[in-house]
Parts: structure tokens; C-alpha cells; sequence
């Protein structure tokens, strides 16, 4: 029994082909980059009631980027090392970053699966400077500098050429 020929609908493709686009374009709307709300601080922290700033560590950015400090203020600085390998906080100018690039290049084992002798800086450089493993957290207090500028940086071998570099901004009291 002969049938014959079935005429295929080419609709239901257009149709789909063009939902998919929509979609598609939905998607790249949504996706695109869009600037960050103003970060509002409210009151600036003192020594007796510090300011609580919360900085997360991951795997070779730190968060906030950029990390917002009041000139002048104290502030309790929880950092967590939420990456899956050590991490080092250092909060300073230029010259504590000079100081702890140093020392950390010193540091760096010559050879694979040694052990590296812990880095330090003269008592001297005035800095936040931690170096966590992955999971574990510290709180620390910091007086923000009335003067100069601040820079956050990951001394660690390699993790500055990975970017791990976050702005500081300092705003006026």
C-alpha cells in the first residue's frame, strides 16, 4: 500500500530557531557586567567600637574588590581563606608591600617539597599581614592610616601573577 509523500511543516522550527534566540538574548542581557552598588559604610569605626569589615580570601581574588576603609578608623577585620589553598593578607603601602614581596621571595624554597622557612619583616613595617590555610579565619584590628594610600596584595609565589590584588579605597572621615 503506497502512501503518499508526507509534507514536513517547516514551522515549528522557525518558531523554535526564534525562541532559541530570544533566549539567547535574554541570557547575554542578564550576563552582562554591571557596576557594583556604592558600598555605604555608615559610621566610621573607633577604638572603642571598631568597625567589623569581613575580607574573603578565594583562590587568587579577595572580596570586596574594592575593600573600603575610612581614613583614620579602627576596624575588626574578619578574614576567611575561602580557596582551596593557603592564602596571604596583607594590608599596607607600598613600602610594607615591598617589604613583604621580599621577604616572601626569600622565603620560597629553592627547590619542590621543600620546606619553606616562615616569612617575615622588620618589627618596623606597618602592615595587616596574615597567611591562612584554606577554611580557617582570623579576626584582627586595624587603624586605617590618616595619610597615604593602602594596597592589598597576595605575597604568596605565583598568587600576584594569578592577580590577586584587590583596590583599597579610603575615603574621608
Amino acid at each position: 500500500m503506497d502512501r503518499p509523500p508526507r509534507r514536513i511543516s517547516r514551522a515549528p522550527v522557525y518558531v523554535t530557531l526564534a525562541g532559541l534566540a530570544l533566549a539567547l538574548a535574554i541570557v547575554l542581557v542578564a550576563a552582562r557586567p554591571r557596576p557594583a552598588p556604592p558600598v555605604v559604610i555608615g559610621e566610621a569605626g573607633t577604638t572603642e567600637s571598631p568597625r567589623p569589615v569581613n575580607v574573603i580570601m578565594r583562590d587568587y581574588l579577595f572580596q570586596p574588590d574594592p575593600l573600603v576603609l575610612v581614613r583614620g578608623e579602627t576596624v575588626r577585620l574578619t578574614i576567611v581563606n575561602g580557596g582551596l589553598e593557603a592564602h596571604q593578607f596583607v594590608l599596607g603601602d607600598a613600602g610594607a608591600q615591598s617589604a613583604w614581596a621580599y621577604a616572601q621571595a626569600v622565603a620560597t624554597p629553592p627547590a619542590p617539597f621543600t620546606t619553606a622557612p616562615p616569612a617575615s619583616v622588620a618589627p618596623d613595617v606597618e602592615a595587616a599581614a596574615i597567611v591562612l590555610g584554606s577554611g580557617t579565619s582570623v579576626t584582627i584590628g586595624f587603624t586605617v592610616p590618616r595619610e597615604g594610600e593602602l594596597q592589598l596584595v597576595c605575597h604568596l609565589p605565583g598568587h600576584v601573577a594569578e592577580g590577586m590584588v584587590a583596590a583599597v579605597e579610603l575615603r574621608a572621615p
